[in-house]
Order: structure tokens, then sequence, then C-alpha cells
């Protein structure tokens, strides 16, 4: 059989299509004898031809993945003494590498004790005086080791010795290659037995890298891992040495000599390990030295005759754009805006931007917007509140800019603030919009890339706009539609298309006048099924869906059943995920406005998207190298039409272990969040129970937070279920879904690194206690989870928050992102309150109060001295609805009043209008309690208003005297407090329950006061009823009053009311004589 078999093997490598395939069915037959094992190994023994002993390795490999592995063991003995032997004899590169590869195999099976030999020949290769066998050693240890690492682990600390003494070998530098992948391979497995040694080999590993890269940079880029690998598993490792790591980054990502995809790779790991440790970033004092040196890199020009990815005519603008230095430069700045305090950043980051902008170079000029721009996200309060109108200012002259890389930039930065910087942003409309709708018209629609870039700036802008955008609509809608019917090129319609659907976010019912043209174009879209319109569908059905939910349902909903087929006719005709991933925006739309349309199809619309979250399609595995079983190397072939790959059928035997890395398409990560998200939509409005098909157990963390707010919105519709049909089953129901699911949320909270699937959690948690409340704490222990996870976020003890260790730093100063991330935390604190007995919510509440307290000092952010004042006002107004909340509101004042006082004298208007509210609520839930306090509170309420300018904290001091005067009305000196002096309300329109509320209890009280009131209270009831921004209730309550006054003084109610404006009189004289 060895002559027969090494005949089939040496035909294999012949470039003769005809021959290969003969000696492939012959193989084929010769694999279904079990001799086939001892015979490869006789030809390995007795083979002179490399190429044999190349392709012999193949077919052992692929005999084990068709064979079962107790077979594979029953020959093992005898083929371990064969493949070392033909390895120590072996003197071909190629046919060492993949002998090192069947070892790795043989290996995996068992623990390397069972296989002394090959510990024998590891010892003495790694150890040789002879470089080559050092090299060789050094392969096959990296082979074995990554196939398996942990049964090494005994071995650790003696591997990690030999490790450090090999990144000395500087002239060896393929010894050195291998050694960095040893040790990336045994980073994650290494314990506090060998940290020691670990923190040692740093210095040297740098040094060993710097030589690598000079003999191979390929290599380099491989070997750069390590880093990665140390960050991600035992990140304390490099703290010790994290200097002299930054700086070698920064040396490779400056360097342009070195190739970008090695410069890309340094330039990374700075930015994964800001990310993960900006603390000791700033500790150490690199913020600086970084910066220095990517702003070079930042601002650079591309060679002579050539653009920069992103201002290249066919740019899609969709971010898929192949890594450069200077987009990791501008990533490392966006890291930096999310994970550090935007006072620290921007006291080092500002002097280096603002030389730039003021730069002859255009380069420069578009480096300073692009930082400007990928700031918006991170600092968003920090450039709302300090810098705002300078650098929009900057912004907008870059429009003109003379250069066309930098008016991109500049595009770029206007769509960036205008997504992250509202509401401010939008309060320049009457600058901007002019201005970016004459940029618009000026503009050559042959350069695409340029529109395309406008219309970005334009969308976000306008997408904030509310009914502000009504005076720019028909210029808009003219321009839109006009693209739609007139324009050939299907770039432009799409953008036209995404356009129509910013401009309803922003206008609603105001498009109604344009509504049948653009529907009839979205149809005549979305009815073709060519593959050059699948972009434009795409776009279409994504617009479809915001106007279903911005146009109102009167106009939507005769069109609901057809949009639903349409969808369903679309995803049965074309595979397609991203035209997928639409259609369940557009059902989870239609479930809003009329649920109905979608119950005839929630079998096929639920296992489609269902299908698309356990699906696998889009996902690649990678098999480690020379797994694949290709039999021929294309170098053998010049000519392309003549490589012949032969791959063996059949590759279900595929070992999990010989899987490198998984990779999934965006198109494939984009469809499950969007199924998550329209799953948990449509299960709420259509109150239909799917998860029992669903689990958040999703590699990627925008699909895991989508799934998180989809169990979410499952347990608020089968509480919507219980609450319309209370039934005990249907309780029943409810409490299993929560025990399943609150859970998963808390140990999520607990163990999740990535910080906003931890926001994602809490918001969604939020939500469910919100609709839920007390059915949420049935389970005993509950609350008391509950409580502990928000302490944990508010102590920034969750693996998501980067502790560090660095108590020491100020606690007041931190990244913006990090503080939202506690604030959903805080905000489950009141809706625990409002779902509990006040006293079995007191000890976990007197536990939490001092980190919210803490951030109301004058030395904090606005956004936290906000969230903190306003945070105790939910709490107090919580209190006010639960048993026990009076005395528990009571046990608290003397804490909270302070700080609440000191907030109503604050500099910031929210901050005083939300210390408002708090007193009002405080006066309220305490009642008697905080009596002897109303003469301070009412001072202080006098003095605010004298002097007030912001109207929603004029009503929030209207609405606190209100609640004062309902807690305690002979506590307050009625004829001295000018309350309708200051109705209507302007701002806060919720207040009007407050308000009227009152008014109703002092005409109980007090009829002659508010007699003599008649006609300012009349006057603003007529500002209340009929007003949609007031809500049902409130205008009843108003109603009810009038019908009072009406009944027992028609003469005063007739006389105001003829007072009024003719429209308000008119809508008041018929609410009050309605039955």
């Amino acid at each position: 059989m060895t002559e027969e078999l090494e005949q089939i093997l040496s035909q294999l490598t012949q470039p003769d299509n005809a021959i290969i395939q003969q000696a492939t069915a012959q193989l084929k037959q010769a694999f279904k004898d079990p001799a086939i094992i001892p015979g490869l190994c006789a030809v390995m023994s007795g083979s002179q031809n490399p190429q044999v002993l190349y392709t012999f390795y193949y077919f052992i490999l692929y005999f084990h993945s068709l064979n079962s592995a107790v077979m594979f063991a029953f020959y093992s003995h005898s083929l371990k003494a064969v493949v070392l032997q033909a390895f120590m004899q072996e003197t071909e590169h190629t046919v060492q590498h993949s002998l090192s590869q069947l070892c790795a195999v043989m290996v995996k099976h068992e623990t390397p004790d069972r296989w002394p030999a090959l510990l024998q020949l590891l010892n003495q290769s790694t150890k040789s005086s002879n470089p080559h066998d050092r090299q060789v050693g050094l392969l096959l240890l990296n082979k074995v080791i990554e196939s398996n690492p942990e049964p090494f682990k005994p071995h650790y600390c003696q591997l990690l010795q030999l490790l450090r003494s090999v990144l000395e070998d500087h002239n060896n530098p393929t010894a050195l290659y291998y050694c960095i992948l040893t040790l990336t391979a045994i980073t994650e497995f290494i314990g506090t037995e060998e940290m020691h040694l670990m923190r040692s080999i740093l210095p040297n590993l740098i040094v060993a890298l710097k030589c690598l890269i000079k003999a191979d940079q390929n290599q380099a880029s491989e070997a750069m891992e390590v880093f990665n690998e140390l960050m991600e598993s035992e990140v304390s490792v490099i703290v010790p040495h994290v200097a002299d790591v930054v700086r070698f980054f920064l040396e490779v990502g400056s360097d342009t000599n070195l190739s970008d995809s090695l410069r890309v790779k340094a330039l990374s790991c700075v930015t994964f390990l800001i990310k993960l440790k900006s603390k000791t970033v700033l500790k150490q004092k690199l913020l600086s030295p970084i910066l220095q040196a990517i702003f070079p890199v930042l601002t650079a020009a591309p060679p002579p005759g050539e653009q920069d990815p992103e201002d290249e005519e066919d740019d899609s603008g969709d971010g898929t754009d192949n890594e450069s230095p200077k987009h990791c430069a501008a990533q490392i700045i966006d890291t930096m805006a999310l994970h550090m305090p935007p006072e620290k950043l921007f006291q080092q980051l500002m002097p280096l931007t603002q030389t730039c902008l003021a730069s002859e170079n255009p380069y420069q000029r578009k480096g300073g917007l692009m930082c400007l721009a990928v700031l918006a996200e991170g600092c968003a309060d920090h450039i709302r509140t300090k810098i705002l109108k300078s650098v929009l200012q900057t912004v907008c002259q870059s429009l003109s800019d003379s250069s066309e890389v930098v008016r991109s930039a500049g595009l770029f930065a206007l769509g960036q603030f205008s997504e992250h910087l509202q509401p401010e942003v939008s309060t320049y409309c009457s600058e901007l919009m002019p201005l970016l709708l004459g940029y618009l018209s000026s503009l050559n629609q042959a350069k695409v890339g340029h529109v395309t870039k406008a219309f970005y700036a334009l969308e976000n802008f306008m997408e904030n706009l509310g009914a502000d955008i009504e005076p720019y609509l028909p210029t808009l809608m003219e321009t839109m539609l006009s693209a739609l019917n007139n324009t050939d090129n299907l770039k432009i319609k799409e953008l036209a298309v995404s356009a129509i659907g910013a401009i309803a976010n922003a206008a609603k019912e105001l498009l109604v006048p344009y509504f049948t043209p653009v529907i009839e174009s979205l149809k005549g879209f979305l009815t073709t099924t060519t593959e050059e319109m699948r972009s434009l569908q795409t776009q279409s059905l994504d617009t479809l869906s915001v106007l279903a939910r911005t146009i109102g349902k009167d106009v939507f909903s005769p069109l609901a059943a057809e949009c639903v087929q349409l969808g369903l006719n679309l995803t049965n005709t074309i595979d397609d995920p991203d035209l997928r991933r639409c259609t369940y925006s557009l059902y989870s739309a239609v479930s809003i406005v009329t649920p109905d349309c979608l119950t005839p199809h929630l079998t096929a619309i639920t296992t489609v998207m269902l299908y698309a979250l356990k699906s696998s399609e889009g996902v690649t595995a990678h098999l480690e190298e020379d797994k694949a079983f290709v039999l021929l190397d294309d170098d053998d072939d010049e000519n392309d039409e003549k490589d012949t790959e032969i791959f063996l059928e059949d590759d279900k035997g595929t070992d999990i272990h010989d899987v490198a890395g998984f990779s999934v398409e965006n198109a494939y990560i984009d469809e499950k969040e969007d199924a998550c998200e329209a799953l948990g939509e449509i299960a709420f409005n259509a109150g239909c129970s799917i998860l029992s098909y669903f689990s958040p157990q999703f590699p990627h963390e925008d699909v895991r937070r989508a799934a998180f707010g989809a169990m979410g919105q499952f347990c608020r519709a089968q509480h919507k279920v219980w609450k319309e049909n209370p039934t005990e089953a249907n309780q029943q129901a409810l409490l299993k879904l929560l025990d399943i699911v609150v859970p998963c949320f808390l140990e999520t909270v607990r163990r999740e690194p990535e910080r906003h699937v931890v926001m994602g959690v809490l918001e969604s948690m939020n939500s469910v206690i919100k609709s839920c409340k007390e059915e949420v704490f049935k389970n005993p222990s509950r609350l008391k989870e509950i409580s502990h996870a928000i302490r944990d976020v508010l102590k920034k003890k969750t693996p998501c928050q980067d502790s560090g260790g660095d108590e020491a730093d100020d606690e007041d100063q931190q990244a913006e992102y990090d503080a939202m991330l506690q604030e959903f935390a805080g905000e489950g604190i009141p809706l625990v309150a409002a779902s509990v007995p006040a006293d079995n919510f007191f000890p976990f509440l007197n536990d939490l109060l001092p980190f919210i307290m803490n951030k109301a000092k004058s030395s904090c952010t606005v956004a936290d001295r906000s969230f903190s004042v306003g945070t105790i006002a939910e709490i107090l107004h919580a209190l006010m609805s639960v048993s026990g909340g009076r005395g528990v509101a009571g046990r608290l004042s003397n804490r909270l009043l302070p700080v609440l006082v000191a907030g109503a004298k604050d500099s910031d208007p929210e901050v005083r209008n939300n210390s408002v509210f708090g007193l009002g609520c405080l006066a309220q839930a305490a009642g008697p309690i905080v009596v002897s306090d109303y003469p301070m509170m009412l001072s202080v309420f006098s003095n605010l208003l004298s002097k007030e300018s912001d109207l929603r904290v004029i009503d929030n001091l209207c609405a606190a005297l209100c609640r004062m005067i309902m807690s305690n009305v002979d506590a307050v000196p009625l004829e001295q407090v000018s309350l309708v002096a200051r109705l209507p309300l302007e701002e806060d329109q919720k207040e009007n329950h407050t308000v009227f509320s009152c008014l109703a209890v002092l005409y109980t009280h007090s009829p002659a006061l508010v007699v003599n009131l008649m006609k300012p209270i009349v006057a603003a009831s007529s500002h209340v009823v009929g007003n949609k921004d007031v809500d049902k209730e409130s205008q009843n309550i108003s109603v009810a009053l009038m019908r009072k006054f009406a009944q027992n003084h028609s003469a005063e109610v007739q006389a105001a009311v003829t007072s009024l404006p003719a429209q308000q009189r008119d809508s008041l004289s018929a609410a009050i004589t309605a039955s």
C-alpha cells in the first residue's frame, strides 16, 4: 500500500487537472480502508519528496475529521514516533510547518505529559545553541500550545522563563516571532503565580518587537496581537509599564516608513488601552504625549495625486472604508472623549486643535474639524454649555472654505453636532438652515460623494427641529420631490428619500400635504426587483417606517395593511439582510398605528425575525492555518484559470478548536439588532408572546443590547395582557417571565464589560419596573438584588467601569458617558421607591442617597448637579403614592432640604428647576413634618421669583407653591402668595394637573379668595382646555372646576369668558356646557 499511496500523493502535486481528479478519486477509495494510517506513516518515513510529505499532512488531518477519535488514538502511538522522527530529520520549512500542525492536532486530544518524547524534543530544540534548531523548536512549541494551551498550565512558569530568554535573541527574528505568538496563546490562562514573570517580560517584549519590525513588518503586526490579548485578559500586567508601552505604540504609529497595517495595529492598541485604563493614562501624564504624537498623523496630507479614502468621489460614506492611520488617530480622540473627563481633555487638546484650524494647510484645517467632530458624542455637555457658539461658528465658516476636503470635514462636524449637541444646536436654526439649503442648491450633483456629505449634515440638523422646520418645509419638499422625479442618479434619489424621513421626524403632521406624492414615489421604488434598486428600496422602507410613526394614525392607517403585504412580498422574493431588517422596522411601526393589521401575519413575521436571530448566515468561521485541506498551493500555477483547489467534501467533522475566530458581516449584525428591537415593540403593541424562542446570548454588543431591550418589552407586553384580562393565569405568566428576565438583567450588570450594553440593560430594567411596579418585587430577594446592582454602578464597582484602583482621582471629574451610566442606575431609584412600601425600601434608599447627594456639590458638572437634585425630587414624588411614604420623606427631610435649597440658588436653570420641583414634592410628601420650614421655603421662592427669567423654572415655582398649599393650606399666607399672576403655564404643561388640583382645593377651603381671582383663573383654563400639549386628565380637572364656577357664580364666569379671544371663548364655553 505504501508505494501506491506515494504514487497517488505524487500525482496530486502535478499541474494537470485530469491527473489530479483521477488521484483524488483513488484517495477517496483508499480512505475507506482503516489501514491507510500505517500506510501514510510508511510514506512519511521513506519518502524523499517534500511535496508528497507536505500533501501527506492534510490527509492525516482529513482522516481524523472523518473517523472517530478512538480510531485515531488506536494508531496514534506509531504515528507519534514517526511524526517526531520526520520532524527532526526534515529540512524543508513547509513540511516542518505541516508536521508541527499535525503534532498540535494530536496533542489536542490528550495532555502533553502523555507524550514525553514531544516534551523532550521541545526542551532540547528550544534551548539548542543552533539558531535554526531553536527556530524549529519554537515553531513546534507555538503550534502545540496554540492548539490547546490549558494542559500546559503546570509548565507555564518554566515556559515563561524560556520565552524571556528567547526574547533576548535579537538576531533570530523568526524565533522572536514564534516566541511572541506562544506568549499570546497562554496569556488568557495565566494565574497569579505567573503574573510576576509576565510583568518582568514586558520590557523584553517591546525590544523584541522593535527587532521584529526591522525584519518582517507583517510578522510584527501579527505579533503585536499580544498586547490586545494582555489588555483584554490581564491588563494589570501592562499597568506598571504603561508609559513604555504607550511610547512604543506611538513610535510605531507615527513612523511613516512603516506599513499602514502595522501603524494601524499600534494606534488601535492605544485606543483599546484608553478605553480600558483611561484613569491610568491620565495619572501617568500620557495624555499630552499621545496628542502630540497623533496630531501629525491626523493632519497628514496624502501622497501627491492621491486623496484620503473619505474624500474620494466613490466613497459611500457608510464608514466601511479600510482603516488607515489617520482614521485611527481620530478614533483615539473619539475614545478619549468617551472615557476621559472633558475638562482634562480639552485643556490639552484645544490648543492643538486651534492651531490646526488657523493653518494655511487644508489638511491641517481638516484635521482640526475632524477633531471637533469626534468630540461631540463623548463631550456633549461640555461643548453645549461652554463652547458651542464658538465651535459652531468655526464649522459654519468652514463651509465656505476654498478646499473641498475642508468643506467635507465641516459638513461631517455639523452632522455630528446636530446629532449629539441637542437641543442647544437647534436654537441656531435661523442661521444654519438657510446656510445648508444654499450650500445644497449650489452643489454639482455629479459629485455624488460630496453631495452625500451635505445631505448627512442637513438630515441630522433637520431631524431635531420639530415644528421649527415649518418655514423651510416648502423649499425642502420641493427639493426632495424634484430629486425623486427628475433625477436619474439612484444615489441622489436614495439621499432624497432618506432626507424625507428626517423631515418627517421633525415635521410630523405638517408633512400631510406632501404625503401622497411621497407615497406614490416610494411604492414605485418598492415594486421593482432589479438588483441596482436594492439600496434605494432599503431606504424607501426605512422612510416608510418613519412616516408610519409620525404622519398621524388617521393618514397612515388606510395604507397599513398594504405596507405589511409589501414588506412580506419583498422578503419572500429577495434574500437581503438590509432589506429584511427594514421590513422589521416597518412592521413594528405599523404595530403602533394599527396592530390589527399585523394579526393575520404575526406567525410569518415573527418566524422570519426569529430565524434571523438564530441564523448563522453571514458568520464565517476562520480555521487555523492549514486546516482547510487545500491540496495544491496557488503558487504552483501562474495562470489563475488553471489553479485547482481540491477540497475534500464534508467538513462536518471540523473540530471547533480548529476555529481561529469568527467574523460576521455588518449587515447580519444590524439585522439581528433590528429584529430584537422590532420583536419587543411588536410584542408590546400587538400583545404576542415570543420570549420562549428568545435568548440574549449574542456575541456582538449591539445585538445584546437590543436583545435586552426586547426582553423588557416582552415583560411590559405580558403586564399589559394581565391588566387588560386580570386572570390568575395571566398574572402567573407575568411573574414567571419576570423571574427569568430580571435575574438576567442583574447578572449582566454584574458581569458585562461593555458600558453601552449595561446602559441598555439598566434602561430596559427601569422600563420594566415602571410598568410592572410591585409585580417585579413579588420575589422576596428582588428588592435587595436590584438595590445592590444600582449601588454597584453608583460606586463604580462593575466590570464596565474603569475603577482601576485610582480612588485618589478627583471623583468630581469623569467621562460624560461614565456619568450617563450612573444616571441610568440613579433613574431606577425613584422607580423602585414608587413600587414597594416605603419602609421596606428605606434601608436601601438610605444606603443609596449619599451617592446621589454627592453629585450636588458646586464643584460637580451641571449635568451631575441636575441629575442629583432631579433624582432626589423624583424620589420624593414617588414617596407620595406609596404606603409609609410620608414617614420616610419626613425622616429624610433634614438631609434633603439643604441640598434642594442650595440647588434652587444654582446658576444653571435646569438645576434650579429640578430643585424647585423637589422642594414642592418634599412639602407634599413629608406633610406636617416640614411645616416649620415653610417660611424659609417661601422666602426662597419669593427671592427666586423676583429675578427668574426661565419660563420652566417659573412654572415649577407655581407648581411648588401649589403642592405646599395642598399639603397644608393653613401654613401658607394665601393673601400674600400671588399664585395666579404667573398663569397660564408657559413651558411645563404637565404641572397644570398640580395647579388646577390646587385651585380646586382652594375653592373648597377659601371660595371667596378664588372668586376674587375668577378672571385670571378662567383665562388660564382657556389655555388648558383643547390644548394638545396638555394631558386629558389635567383638562378634565380644569373643566370640572369651571363647571363648579358656572353653577355657583354664573355671572362672574360669563363676564370672564366673554373677555377671552373668540377661539378660546368658544372652546371653553363648549367644554363647560358639554354633558
